[in-house]
């Protein structure tokens, strides 16, 4: 079997970046992703605090990203890991179709949408319930819409959505937004954006799509009822870190050291999959740079 040097699990910010740094330090390295280069920020519209890009849609930014990967010659191949095991020093990483040996591995594979868990999310995911305003926004012209959430992802998709529908509503259960203040501004100035303060959803209802919400005052225990077309859910990440064994936290985020080690030698990680106090593309690009620069130093000891 190919012994490889590399390798990446994972196209996003973190893994593209790492591909990049690989290449250049010429390791024999290939990265894989099952569902395609970019990650979660592709479903961003508006990506306003990334150096070097004013302003620029998270599709088109990880468009530039594969580009300069694939310039520096990357080999990335569409596949999902089924499991990472360890056999006589080397890391066997599985797909459902094939096995790769590799003296090291990255993983940089992400994380996805957390649910609420409530009554009707499951039933009416395509509608009326997304998580994803750039890719349905469109369907809920001239409508009122929920936005469930208050950091950042939540409060910059209620800002493009507010650009196409009649009007948004953002329910949260603090008093207060977790968004940063510049995004908090702009919502709470915008006409067309209502905040629900304190209160969280019990149920999606609705008979083929989305017709409303029930919602709970988490003070004052009241239900109220809202009319809406459509639930916008931005309440967390869940890690993609299934396949692995590594040490992990509560919430299955991968633990690493500063180097960006796990508790598996010659298994680093790298961007949301792992424990950090930011995720955003700038501390995923330099978690793929400095996880590279640590295999590196793996490899020569």
């Amino acid at each position: 079997m190919e012994v490889y040097d590399l390798i990446i699990i994972g196209g996003g910010p973190a893994g593209i970046t790492a591909g990049i740094y690989a290449q250049r330090a010429r390791l024999k390295v290939v990265l894989l992703e099952k569902l395609g280069v970019g990650g979660q920020i592709v479903l961003s519209d508006d990506v306003e605090n990334y150096p070097g890009f004013r302003s620029i849609s998270g599709f088109e930014l990880m468009q530039k990203f594969e580009e300069q990967a694939r310039a520096f010659d990357l080999t990335i191949v569409d596949c999902e890991v089924t499991e990472i095991r360890n056999e006589d020093g080397y890391q066997l990483v599985q797909t459902h179709d094939y096995g790769y040996k590799t003296k090291t591995v990255i993983i940089a594979s992400g994380a996805r949408s957390r649910r609420l868990g409530v009554t009707g999310e499951e039933e009416f995911i395509g509608k009326g319930v997304s998580f994803c305003a750039t890719c349905d926004g469109f369907f809920f012209r001239g409508k009122d819409v929920l936005v469930v959430g208050g950091g950042d992802s939540a409060i910059t998709e209620a800002l493009y959505l507010a650009k196409i529908v009649n009007k948004v509503y953002i329910v949260h259960r603090r008093s207060e937004l977790r968004a940063t203040k510049i995004l908090q501004e702009r919502a709470l100035e915008n006409p067309k954006i209502k905040v629900i303060w304190d209160s969280v959803v019990e149920e999606i209802t609705g008979s083929n799509t989305v017709e409303g919400v029930t919602l709970r005052n988490v003070v004052t225990d009241e239900l109220v009822e809202l009319a809406v077309s459509g639930v916008f859910m931005y309440v967390g990440l869940l890690p993609n870190t299934e396949f692995t064994d590594v040490e992990k936290d509560d919430s299955g985020f991968i633990i690493t050291d500063m180097n960006l080690a796990t508790s598996v030698a010659g298994v680093f990680a790298a961007g949301d999959c792992r424990t950090t106090a930011l995720r955003q593309v700038a501390t995923a690009v330099g978690d793929g740079a400095l996880a590279v620069t640590s295999v590196e130093r793996y490899l020569n000891s």
